[in-house]
């Protein structure tokens, strides 16, 4: 199951539409109620394949549902919020943070660590955090846990895992198997109408006793119904069970159970099933068929792939699922676990492990040349689903010194999805874990220097000048003694980014266009070569050029268009609005806003887009609407610390916010101006955008915009300090 994000959420606070239907347990959902309304963590354990997950997710959707109080249909009631965790996929105990973040939907390019991510957020909520599966991560979630109830007091969290978290507070919640009677109707309604009949009762009813009720065992039970009665499925059952514990049926503990009801499915496999199941389990949450046909060939034919897979799915071995990358399919923590363990037996899992870290060097180089062409969103869509692959891919590549230069590669190639897709902090991770030096590192210098301008891009878009400075001037230095024309444009651009988002406007221009002129001289044409013309275009603006911006700009525009690239068009758009505006035209000035507002959220681009509620509020009191323009700067002010420093402390950056308060206070008041400042503060991210794109009437006469470009307060241009922590595309925005 994937995580699921705040804004997953239906508006009633129910779970996501599951596929099947969820049979019985009414005594624990309530009993599990009871336990979230006497205490702030409740730990649902368990042995695997026990139903845990489920019974979780269920329980907090009740919970978000009710108001705390009697329930009653006729009074609405806001519900309540969850969120919820996958943690199977993990397996580093430093990405629990992360994991969390990603899966509370929050965008954070600064500096900061998850844990302060967190705890920023969770600060005035009220919020249920469901943690599954903490059972090999318990150390970093007990200590994750403790701080986070300890500074959100409305926090409550449910844990789920086959072992507590063993903190003060917690309360356990064991889950036993099911009874016999809901065993039975559980097996009954995922056999369908394959072969259960009536004259089937008391053999339905012993596959389940001996099957000790547990949902996975009886699931896989029910995926064979449709080849063999319940009579043939009881028998070989029985078969199974000597063979596999030497007798004893009835003292079984569970677990063995367990791992005998999979060891049954998987004894019932053709080896081919066997020897698919076993080197599936080298992928970390889903996949799709081309990579499971590369990954599991040699001794499988690539034709047969397919038909192997789906007599797995049609065993419940493997399950599938619609994302927005397409149809994936993915197989269960214990199932893959057992799987696992047979292709280490096989001694083929060291050749199967580079197949999958291949095949994910090809799909980063694929993804990283369609993200300049109209396949720009189906590429975010995609790493996305492939995260945890990914990871798995880096954790490999960077594992081996020899081998090094693999990970360094797929580490810089990602550039996208770190600056593009809204995962700063954990490319910088990674590019340092690339960068770092190493003993006996073979010499391969090109992966390692574009890792090196990548991470010093990443971290001028957080802010951290010190580190970005010292990784883009080694970048340079080696670039220079290996004359390496492209790396030395990165190094050139980016520092060039630095420049202008601490407000030297002249050495950014020089350095920018120094570094268009070597992406020209080179070929090189892409979104970052696109991205440092619209940066140039910035620096220009700032400086009174609205004219020359506005060319390069509409250049930019016009090559987007021509390959179908909306991300770097998006900041285009910015400038052009900027310039727009300036002009004395708001009404193109909101056209040009709504449309890039609109884009880089689809993207998780925060950082366009709190640039561009920020200007769109500077357009609306412009409009006349001075009260909708507060709230919109209240909506900003909440979005930047998850950004970093507010408009990068730069004094160009922020005129236009300064000229909007300063109106806005003037026609309000200040009193009603903090008030409206506050209406926009307590907005969430998805309710903040949503109302940033819809075009308020006008409330009073409007203002005549400016005919020139904002200057910056002679006060301000004279004390602002160097952008201390700018974020995530600090420089490509300042674009």
């Amino acid at each position: 199951m994937r995580n699921h994000r705040l804004e997953d959420m239906p508006p009633d606070g129910s779970p996501p539409l599951e596929l099947d239907a969820f049979v019985g347990r009414a005594a624990e959902l309530a009993g599990l109620a009871r336990a979230l309304d006497a205490g702030r963590l409740v730990t649902v354990t368990g042995t695997g394949g026990v139903g845990k997950s489920r019974l979780a997710a269920r329980a907090a959707a009740r919970w978000a549902r009710r108001d705390g109080a009697a329930e009653d249909p006729s009074v609405r009631v806001r519900p309540r919020a969850w969120g919820k965790v996958d943690l199977a996929p993990v397996r580093d105990p430093e990405f629990v943070g992360y994991a969390v973040v990603e899966a509370l939907g929050l965008t954070d390019h600064t500096t900061r660590l998850p844990r302060e991510t967190l705890l920023a957020h969770l600060a005035d909520r009220e919020l249920l955090l469901v943690l599954d599966g903490v059972e090999h991560l318990v150390d970093a979630c007990a200590a994750l846990v403790v701080d986070l109830l300890g500074r959100a007091p409305g926090l409550r969290v449910l844990a789920v895992g086959r072992r507590p978290l063993s903190v003060a507070g917690e309360r356990l919640f064991p889950l036993a198997p099911l009874g016999v009677d809901e065993a039975a109707e559980l097996l009954r309604v995922r056999a369908g109408q394959q072969g259960v009949t009536p004259r089937d009762e008391e053999e339905v009813r012993e596959l389940c006793r001996r099957l000790d009720g547990i949902p996975l065992a009886i699931e896989l039970a029910a995926g064979r119904l449709g080849v063999l009665s319940p009579g043939q499925l009881l028998r070989r059952l029985d078969d199974r069970f000597r063979l596999l514990t030497g007798g004893g049926r009835s003292a079984l503990p569970r677990h063995r159970t367990l791992r005998t009801a999979i060891g049954w499915s998987h004894e019932l496999c053709t080896p081919e099933e066997r020897l698919l199941w076993a080197r599936l389990s080298v992928f970390a949450g889903s996949f799709d068929l081309e990579a499971a046909e590369y990954v599991c060939g040699g001794g499988l034919p690539v034709d047969e792939v397919l038909d192997v897979l789906s007599a797995l799915l049609g065993q419940s071995v493997v399950s599938r699922e619609e994302t927005p990358a397409g149809l994936r399919y993915r197989m269960l923590d214990t199932v893959r676990a057992y799987g696992a363990a047979w292709l280490e037996a096989t001694g083929d899992a060291a050749r199967v492990r580079r197949l999958h870290r291949d095949w994910y060097l090809g799909l980063a180089t694929w993804c990283e040349l369609e993200w300049f062409s109209p396949r720009q969103r189906e590429v975010a869509a995609r790493v996305e689903a492939e995260l945890p692959n990914l990871r798995g891919a880096l954790e490999h590549g960077l594992a081996d010194p020899q081998e090094a230069h693999l990970g360094q590669y797929l580490a810089g190639s990602l550039w996208f999805l770190w600056v593009g897709c809204g995962r700063l902090s954990e490319g910088r991770h990674w590019l340092e874990q690339a960068t770092r030096p190493r003993a006996g590192r073979p010499a391969h210098e090109l992966p390692r220097l574009k890792a090196l301008w990548v991470l010093g891009y990443v971290a001028v878009l957080q802010g951290d000048t010190v580190p970005a400075r010292a990784a883009l001037q080694e970048c340079r230095r080696e670039a220079e003694r290996t004359a390496n024309a492209t790396a030395l444009a990165y190094a050139e651009h980016r520092t060039g980014c630095l420049a202008l988002v601490t407000d030297d406007m002249a050495r950014a221009e020089t350095l920018l266009r120094s570094a268009l002129e070597r992406y020209h001289e080179t070929g090189e044409l892409n979104s970052n070569v696109l991205m440092g013309q619209v940066e140039l275009a910035m620096a220009r603006a700032f400086q009174g050029d609205l004219a020359e911006a506005v060319r390069l700009c509409e250049d930019v525009y016009r090559v987007c268009e021509d390959h179908g690239e909306r991300w770097t068009r998006s900041y285009a758009q910015y400038v052009l609005a900027y310039a727009a505006w300036s002009n004395g035209d708001p009404v193109r000035a909101r056209e040009l806003l709504t449309e890039c507002l609109g884009g880089s959220h689809g993207f998780r681009d925060l950082l366009a887009s709190v640039l561009s509620v920020e200007l769109l509020a500077l357009v609306t009191v412009t409009e006349g609407d001075a009260v909708e323009a507060a709230v919109l700067q209240g909506a900003a002010e909440r979005m930047w610390p998850s950004v970093g420093l507010r408009l990068f402390g730069s004094a160009h950056y922020n005129a236009p916010h300064e000229l909007c308060e300063a109106t806005a206070r003037e026609r309000l008041g200040d009193e009603r101006y903090e008030e409206c400042v506050r209406e926009g503060s307590r907005l969430g991210r998805e309710e903040a955008v949503a109302r940033a794109l819809r075009r308020p009437g006008s409330r009073d006469g409007g203002l005549p915009a400016p005919r020139r470009p904002v200057e910056p307060p002679e006060a301000s241009a004279r004390t602002a300090k160097p952008a201390a922590s700018p974020t995530r595309k600090g420089g490509e925005t300042a674009g």
